[in-house]
């Protein structure tokens, strides 16, 4: 069975973004090894899921650098030829190379999804969008890359949450830019 990952930023107090929806406090500014391990991570990868909120700015961002003389960067070029699954109930269509609209329940339609043959599965956002997946309880393997910064406020994947999750780490490393690798798998039955 394939597995579906979630790769995300956050701050050391466990915020992806600050209370209106922006990336404060996030560090742009990858090292190699970073990079690197964030390649590694796509490797295994053969479809993104995304939200209806962040579609347009990933799609955009990911089109426009692919489209840059000379662009060779390897993860710019697998987030474009990535097959990408949009979740939405309000979309009609989705623009994008290689981007579909799924308007299904979401835990029959990644259920499905995670049944089918091929590589693991990696979900980027927005964060209502994680949120869902992480109450249903559908991811299984957290990628955090924690950053310096602390926002005292903000938004989290973890919001509304009922019951405790116990989550098993998997492996952890610090880069040479202050971002922190936490990767843990849930705690099943």
């Amino acid at each position: 069975m394939r597995k579906l990952k979630l790769q995300m930023q956050m701050t050391v107090d466990g915020f992806v973004g600050g209370l209106g929806c922006e990336l404060v406090g996030m560090t742009w500014d990858w090292d190699d090894g970073l990079k690197s391990y964030v390649n590694q991570i796509h490797e295994a990868v053969d479809c993104i899921l995304l939200g209806r909120k962040i579609t347009d700015a990933f799609i955009n961002h990911w089109e426009a650098e692919v489209a840059k003389p000379g662009a060779k960067d390897y993860i710019a070029r697998k987030m474009v030829d990535t097959r990408k699954i949009v979740f939405s109930r309000t979309l009609r269509s989705v623009r994008g190379k290689n981007a579909e609209l799924a308007k299904g329940d979401l835990v029959a339609e990644i259920t499905q999804l995670k049944a089918q043959p091929g590589q693991d599965i990696i979900v980027y956002g927005g964060v209502n969008f994680v949120s869902s997946l992480v109450k249903t309880d559908l991811i299984d393997e957290y990628n955090f890359f924690v950053n310096p910064a602390v926002l005292g406020k903000g938004m989290t994947v973890f919001e509304g949450l009922e019951a405790k999750r116990e989550l098993n780490l998997v492996k952890s490393r610090a880069f040479d830019c202050g971002i922190v690798l936490l990767c843990y798998e849930p705690k099943r039955g």
